[in-house]
Order: C-alpha cells, then structure tokens, then sequence
C-alpha cells in the first residue's frame, strides 16, 4: 500500500513551525536549509550557519544571490538586520558551548535511542564529511532531524541500532520524515503525526519498531 509523501518542502514548514520564538538554531547542510523560507512571519527565530553566519534569512532570488555570502553547503544566503558573520572558530564556539537551542540536521539512521549517523554510510567510495556536525549534534540543547523514512530500497531509516558510524549517542530528540514525524523519548519512539491514510500500525510496520500513542 502506497501512501502520499510530503515533499521536502512541506518538511521543512513542519520543522518551521515547531521552533519557538526566540530560538538560535542551527540548519544543517541539505534539506534543513529549507527551513528558513518556511518560518512564521512574527517571530524572532536567529538562524545559525557553522561557517560562520548568524542572522541568516530566507534564501535569495536568483538576481540578488551574492556568492561572497554563503552558508556551510555553499548556498548563496541572505542577512537580515542586525545579521552578522564571522571566523569559523567563533562560530564553533557557539556550536560547542551549548549556545544553540536547536540543530536540523540530515541524516542515514536514527536509532530507536536517539543515536545519529549522518555522515558515512561506510560504502566503497563514498566521501565521509562530517564537517561541524558532531560539534551540532551534541552541543546544541535539541537535535531535530529531517529526512525520507525510507531508503531507496524500502528499508527504514528509523533503526533499532546505527550501522553506520555514528555522529552522536542519544542526541536525536525528533525525526521528520516524508511519512510522519516521531519523538524520541526515554521510553522510546513516539506517534507525533503521519500523512493522511498512515496508521500507527502501518508506521511500525514500515519502521520494524514500536511506537507509542
């Protein structure tokens, strides 16, 4: 049985409306990046970049893109007022020193504990790149991750235990996927929502994993 899937988009609007106001957050390179063109219009929500940029705002248009400002995956980005940039070691410093609330990150697995690994699949010639996303995952105070369900083959994202090299341990708090979003809890996975037509039985069977209510 065949279900709707959310596009990246519509991932990144759910993400958007999650974060609180007031919250400095960090949007990982790929499909996080989304996020800044989908926050509530209102609120003050400082978007972080690991190179070295706070202040981010939506992405540019075409005509106004300036390659002299990018984010980490080397976008063209936009500063809004009072937005700054700055050396990359200060900006780690604000990834490491627990300054962030919230980190969006891509990812190969999650575990059912909230492990990460988003950074190598261990594949022959695949290019490990972890970049700043270790220093992400464990020093911010919330580590959400957007990302499909599924592997192109059919097989869950959403693990028992990472096969992958790991980025951190218990760090994931959230998954968003193009099928449902889940919460990661001490007592394990848990039913935030899912496409119209996805039951939490059919989610577990897709997952191989329980999901509480």
């Amino acid at each position: 049985m065949t279900h709707p899937r959310r596009s990246k988009d519509q991932i990144a609007a759910l993400v958007a409306q999650d974060i609180p106001n007031g919250a400095y957050v960090n949007l990982g390179i790929g499909m996080p990046t989304l996020v800044a063109n989908h926050l509530p219009a209102g609120l003050e929500i400082i978007l972080h970049s690991e190179n070295g940029i706070l202040g981010m705002g939506p992405a540019p248009a075409e005509a106004d893109q300036d390659f002299d400002l990018i984010n980490a995956g080397k976008q063209p980005v936009t500063l809004l007022p009072g937005g700054a940039f700055f050396h990359h070691a200060d900006s780690f410093a604000m990834m490491r020193g627990g300054h962030l609330d919230i980190c969006v990150l891509g990812a190969f697995q999650v575990s059912a504990t909230g492990d990460l690994a988003n950074w190598h699949t261990g594949e022959p010639g695949a290019i490990p790149a972890v970049g700043g996303a270790m220093d992400l995952a464990m020093g911010a105070k919330q580590t959400w991750v957007m990302m499909d369900l599924l592997t192109k083959q059919g097989a869950s994202k959403v693990v028992s235990q990472c096969t992958y090299p790991l980025t951190g341990l218990g760090c994931v708090k959230r998954i968003y996927t193009d099928l449902a979003t889940l919460d990661v809890t001490p007592q394990g996975l848990k039913w935030v929502d899912a496409v119209d037509g996805l039951s939490r039985a059919d989610l577990e069977r897709l997952v191989g994993l329980p999901i509480a209510a």
